[in-house]
């Protein structure tokens, strides 16, 4: 994969509050990319902060949020080839008396070994999902993803975009 790096490692920080209670809500976030000059942007961090689920006695809660190339209509996981990272955090409440037990999963994990990025975004856009389940209020989340801006050679860039679109 032929790729020039154009920019420092830029910073792009980001933040989504739910449209209503326990609802799916997307952001779109504009890269800027000049699809002309065959620009990508490869993301070598994303840090996802979503709020904590509300804890409620006997009830089961969570909220999730996730970082995708493409636009969802559903919240995605990561068996999904579009998501860069995903955030869980759940309150197992069901049965308890109190306000339950809390698990946290979060991606992308720090992998063992080196590599040089997490995903490549050849399309000019981003998509930041939020959606809290049995919560109390509309949650909210803040983000920040860390990459660089490249040039791709023709071919590269081509199929980079075809496997964009045609996979969302």
């Amino acid at each position: 994969m032929a790729l020039k790096k154009t920019s420092d490692t830029i910073a792009i920080s980001f933040d989504i509050t739910e449209s209503a209670l326990n609802t799916f809500t997307q952001e779109q976030i504009n890269l800027t990319l000049d699809p002309l000059n065959n620009e990508v942007f490869v993301v070598v961090a994303v840090d996802l902060d979503p709020a904590a689920p509300s804890a409620l006695a006997g009830i089961n809660t969570q909220t999730s949020m996730a970082l995708t190339t493409t636009s969802k209509t559903a919240m995605p996981n990561l068996s999904d080839s579009q998501c860069i990272a995903r955030s869980l955090l759940k309150i197992q409440a069901a049965g308890y008396a109190d306000g339950g037990v809390g698990f946290t999963s979060r991606s992308p994990e720090t992998p063992q070994g080196a590599i040089d990025y997490i995903q490549i975004v050849a399309t000019n856009n981003v998509f930041v999902q939020i959606q809290g389940a049995n919560n109390s209020g509309p949650l909210s989340g803040s983000g920040r993803m860390w990459g660089y801006r490249a040039r791709a050679d023709a071919s590269t860039y081509g199929a980079l975009v075809q496997s964009e679109v045609l996979s969302s």
